[in-house]
Parts: structure tokens; sequence; C-alpha cells
């Protein structure tokens, strides 16, 4: 695809036309096959995050629990949560990434978790099935939650803020959720969704962390199999940009940009 989304003179309509062309499910399945969503490859350090994800969940769980991950991707965080319960359930869209998951379960201590491929929107499950349920990075239907849930039961999601990569989706000059301008944030949707959805007990955290990543290869990685900046290195370019943002922001801890992160914990 050739087209330089940085022109000035290219329309608002061209380069948000350009922009959709981008299908998030395509790269997500594409991804599934690389890596399984898994980046512990990445050589990075953060400073000044608020929580960490995995230990929030596991301080809500209990041995007896029956817990739900939606969006559990090749199941590398949901198996660290599978000590701390009776059963695990991970489901996601992609076939790819169960399979994933499923290859990664063979080779696990834990036995008490298993993977399907399963739509969000549409949980199979019986109603009030589940006592936790968890989401981390991944689209959910507040509604089917709230379902699948038991009476008291929870539902903790970490998801990524539009502040996300500031710097980097400024140098590119998009995006994931970049050109988005309702006025209406994902942390106040989620909210706002959550309620409707007859939660009770809505708390939610925010940070917003300064990442470190090593070397130029460690971001190059993440860019490449993330959605952080849609069609990277396809677009007219995106090279000579990359080269010039790691040069502009290299610090002596490692190439610098943020991690914006929002944690919902909602009880029913």
């Amino acid at each position: 695809m050739n087209i330089d989304i940085q022109n000035p003179y290219l329309s608002t309509e061209r380069r948000n036309k350009f922009m959709n062309t981008f299908s998030y499910d395509t790269f997500y399945d594409r991804i599934g096959k690389l890596i399984g969503w898994d980046f512990s490859r990445i050589q990075m350090t953060t400073e000044g995050a608020l929580w960490d994800y995995h230990q929030k969940a596991a301080s809500l769980a209990s041995d007896n629990d029956l817990l739900l991950d939606i969006g559990t991707g090749g199941g590398e965080s949901a198996l660290a949560m599978a000590q701390h319960v009776q059963l695990l359930i991970g489901i996601d869209r992609s076939p790819d990434m169960i399979e994933t998951a499923r290859q990664r379960l063979a080779h696990f201590t834990q036995t008490n978790a298993r993977f399907f491929t399963m739509d969000a929107d549409e949980l199979q499950f019986p109603s009030g099935m589940f006592d936790l349920v968890t989401c981390r990075h991944a689209p959910f239907q507040a509604e089917e939650v709230a379902r699948v849930l038991k009476a008291n039961g929870c539902f903790v999601t970490q998801q990524v803020a539009e502040q996300d990569k500031e710097n980097l989706k400024k140098w590119f000059g998009r995006g994931q959720s970049y050109l988005q301008d309702n006025g209406i944030t994902l942390l106040e949707e989620s909210s706002v969704r959550l309620r409707e959805a007859g939660f009770q007990d809505i708390q939610v955290y925010e940070y917003d962390a300064v990442e470190y990543y090593k070397t130029a290869q460690d971001l190059f990685f993440l860019l490449a199999h993330t959605p952080t900046i849609p069609l990277f290195g396809q677009v007219d370019g995106d090279m000579e940009r990359f080269d010039s943002f790691v040069k502009e922001h290299t610090s002596e801890k490692g190439i610098r940009t943020n991690a914006s992160r929002f944690l919902i914990v909602a009880t029913r």
C-alpha cells in the first residue's frame, strides 16, 4: 500500500478511509498464528505502574472459583491464574490463538484449564455459571459478562487507554484510537455499559507509566505485532519515521514512550 498519510493535502475523508482498511480481526488472526500474542521476548522496563494486573486478579479469586477469561489469546496470562481457582476457562475468537493456548497447556503443570474458540459477544455458557470473569486488553460485552456471572460475582478488566504510546502516535500521525474524536473515552464507555448491565459496585483505577524499550528491535517487534500503529511498515515513510523516533527518544534507560492503562473491578 503506497500512501503518505502524513501528506497535509490528504483530505480527512481519505485519511479516515485509509485507516478503515485496517482490519483488527484479520490482524489479530495473523498474530495468533505467528506468536500467540506472547510478548515475553521484548526487553522493556516500566516506571510508575500502579498495579500488577495478574496480582490484582489473583487477589479476587478463591480456590473454589470458576473463572472465565475473555480474550485469552495464547493463554500465557490465563494460565498464570489457574493455580488460584478450581477451574479456568479461556475463550478467544481466534482459533489460532486457542490452538496456541492448548499447546501451551500441554506443557504446563496446571491441568484445571480449558480453552475454547468463542465470540465474547455471545458467550455459550449458562447464566450464573462463573464466580469471576477477567478480560485483559480485549473487547467484552457487558450484558453477557453480567449474565454468566453469579450474584455478587466479580468482573475485572484492564484495557489500553487512548493516551497509550502517545509520542509514537503523534510521531506517525496515526495510531490505535488516535483519530477518534467522539468525546467519550473507552473508560467512560465501559463504565456506563457495565452500570447499564446491572453491576452495582464499579471501581476504577488509572495510570500513565513510562516505558523504556531496550533496543530498536524490541520496539520494532511491538509495533509489528500490535495495532498500536495500524499498518506499521506499509505506509510510505514508516521506516524513516521509526528510525527518527528511535534517535529522538533514546536515553541511557532505553527508547522512551508511555503505557496508559485503566482497570475496572465491577461486582454484580
